[in-house]
C-alpha cells in the first residue's frame, strides 16, 4: 500500500517524538531527489527531519553513509558551519515503525543563493569554511584509503566515449550534440593527463555546490547533505564550489575565486596552482556525467553543469593565465 507524505511524516514523528518534541507544525522542504524532508517546529525547537527514500537508499554503501554521518557529526562538534545531527545511544539513523530509515537534525537558518549570484564575502566565508572542513577531515582520524572514489580513465578511452556518442547520433540529421561532443573531444585531446598523476586524494564532501549552502547575508551558516562524502578529491570540493558560485554563466568571476582562496588559504595550506588544477581535475571527472546524449531532458540544475563543462572544456588552455597561479 501506498502511502501519502502525511503518513510517511506521522509514522516518523511517532518515532522520534522523545528526542524533539511534541510537534507544532510541521512543511515539507522540497529540495533534493527523492529522499523526503520536512521543517518542524516543536515545542522544544526546530528541526529538519529527513526520511530516506528506499530507491535512492539502495544507491548508498550503508557503511560510507553511516561514516559520512559520523563525521557531520564530528565536524560539527570541532565548529564547522553544518547542521547538528540527533543522535541517541550512538545511533544516528533512525527507522519507524513501518520501517521508513530517517535522520533528524537541527534547522539551521539561511538562504540558497542562486548560483552564479554570490558576492566575495560570501566567498571568503564559504573558502575559509571548506578548508577547514578538509583540514579536519584528512587529520588522521579517517585514515586513508588505497584508491579515492574517481579513478582517471586514460585519455584514448575518454576520446573513444566522445566518438561513441557521436556516432550514436542519426545519420544525416544536424544535431547541437554533435557540436557539444566534439568540444569535449577536442578538450579531451588537448589534455594533458600527466596532471593527474599529481593529485593529492584525501576525504572530501564531493557535493559542495550552492544547493547544499546557506547563507544569512554575507555569513555561511551551513555547509548541507554530507551523504557523498568520501576519500577522493578535496581540489574537487573547491573547484565545485568556486564554479558554482563565481561562474555567472558567462565567465568565472576572478574576484570571487580569489576571495575563496583568499579563506581557504588560511585555513589550510596548498601548492601554487590548487584551484587551477581543481578545475581541470574537476572537467575531467564531471564532463561524462553531464554532457550526455539525453542532456536536452535535463532538469536545472544537471543543465546548470552541462554548460560548465562546456565552458572548462572550452577555457581548458586558457585556466592557468586567468587565475595567475591560483
Amino acid at each position: 500500500m501506498i502511502r501519502s507524505e502525511e503518513q510517511l511524516l506521522e509514522d516518523i514523528l511517532a518515532a522520534c517524538q522523545h528526542l524533539i518534541g511534541r510537534q507544532l507544525d510541521a512543511k515539507p522542504v522540497k529540495r533534493g531527489w527523492l529522499n523526503l524532508k520536512w521543517k518542524v517546529v516543536t515545542d522544544s525547537g526546530t528541526y529538519l527531519v529527513k526520511q530516506y527514500n528506499p530507491e535512492r537508499y539502495r544507491l548508498y554503501k550503508q557503511d560510507k553513509l553511516l561514516l559520512a554521518l559520523n563525521e557531520q557529526v564530528r565536524l560539527h562538534a570541532a565548529g564547522l558551519a553544518c547542521p547538528r545531527l540527533l543522535t541517541e545511544d550512538q545511533t544516528i539513523m533512525f527507522a519507524s515503525e513501518k520501517g521508513d530509515l530517517f535522520i533528524v537534525m537541527e534547522y539551521c537558518s539561511g538562504e540558497v543563493i542562486p548560483a552564479g549570484q554570490s558576492n566575495a564575502r560570501q566567498l571568503y566565508e564559504l573558502g575559509k569554511a571548506t578548508g577547514r572542513m578538509h583540514r579536519l577531515l584528512n587529520d588522521g582520524a579517517l585514515g586513508s584509503i588505497a584508491l579515492p572514489v574517481f579513478e582517471p580513465p586514460r585519455k584514448q578511452v575518454r576520446i573513444d566515449h566522445w566518438n561513441t556518442l557521436t556516432n550514436k547520433l542519426p545519420a544525416g540529421i544536424s544535431s547541437h550534440l554533435a557540436d557539444e561532443f566534439e568540444v569535449q573531444r577536442r578538450a579531451t585531446e588537448a589534455f594533458s593527463t600527466k596532471l593527474l598523476a599529481s593529485y593529492q586524494s584525501g576525504w572530501a564532501h564531493r557535493d559542495l555546490w550552492a544547493d547544499n549552502l546557506l547563507f544569512a547575508g554575507d555569513k555561511l551558516t551551513a555547509i548541507l547533505d554530507f551523504d557523498r562524502l568520501d576519500y577522493d578529491y578535496p581540489q574537487a570540493d573547491a573547484a565545485r564550489a568556486v564554479m558554482s558560485c563565481a561562474w555567472n554563466e558567462q565567465e568565472l568571476d576572478m574576484r570571487l575565486a580569489y576571495a575563496f582562496m583568499e579563506g581557504y588559504t588560511e585555513e589550510r595550506q596548498t601548492a601554487e596552482g590548487y584551484l587551477t588544477n581543481g578545475l581541470q581535475l574537476l572537467w575531467y571527472m564531471e564532463s561524462t556525467w553531464w554532457i550526455t546524449g539525453d542532456m536536452d531532458n535535463h532538469s536545472v540544475p544537471p543543465a546548470r553543469f552541462a554548460r560548465e563543462m562546456r565552458w572548462l572544456a572550452e577555457n581548458m588552455a586558457y585556466l592557468p593565465d586567468m587565475l595567475d597561479g591560483l
